[in-house]
């Protein structure tokens, strides 16, 4: 049977800690949906930075982006997402639904900090999701940053920075043979003392 536990963080982080001994590439990848102003829904992989209670007073599950951003446009129209993790090698998948908000500043600052010197270039370079001439357009703006930024730290740009979905819903999945999976659901419920309940559901 997949395994429960009254807290789901504390679940996912065992699963992320197993996937991130069999996973070959990006075990912390996952797939986010989100719904833009139009009602036009559009996926995307980004990767995992944080996860758990830590990451805000009800937990949650945080990645960065550009702001202004194909998906930080649609999570500003609707504050709302859905993500999808799924180890292959583990024949696992979690499924999170939730509220989004963004992380603060200092945590924002704190992980910007951290990234390699390049990537933080890129990201002052970097007009996401908007459409460029061609790719010497980009590496003439790459080239205008690091020269603007060569001495002392790169700072974090205005528009770049954390969200956090608050998971309402997670969902666990297991394979089984035959199709015959195993499916667990915590859901968001704070008349309990952990503040979740779980089903099991037909796969």
């Amino acid at each position: 049977m997949t395994d429960t536990l009254q807290d789901p963080f504390a679940l996912f982080a065992r699963w992320l800690q197993e996937a991130e001994a069999s996973e070959p590439n990006d075990p912390n990848a996952m797939a986010l949906a989100t719904v833009d102003a139009d009602g036009q829904p559009s996926v995307r992989m980004v990767l995992l930075k944080g996860h758990g209670a830590e990451n805000g007073a009800r937990g949650g599950f945080v990645f960065y982006t550009n702001r202004e951003s194909r998906k930080g446009a649609a999570l500003e129209a609707h504050a709302r997402a859905a993500l999808l993790f799924h180890w292959k090698s583990l024949r696992r998948q979690v499924r999170v639904e939730g509220a989004v908000e963004r992380v603060d500043d200092a945590l924002s600052d704190a992980y910007f900090a951290s990234r390699p010197r390049d990537s933080q270039i890129g990201a002052w370079a970097s007009d996401q999701s908007r459409p460029m001439k061609n790719r010497a357009e980009f590496l003439a703006r790459i080239a205008k940053y690091a020269a603007k930024y060569a001495i002392g730290p790169v700072p974090r740009p205005p528009h770049w920075g954390g969200y956090r979905v608050v998971p309402e819903r997670i969902e666990f999945w297991t394979d089984r043979k035959s199709r015959l999976h195993e499916r667990s659901i915590y859901l968001r419920d704070d008349s309990t003392e952990s503040g979740w309940r779980t089903e099991i559901i037909y796969p």
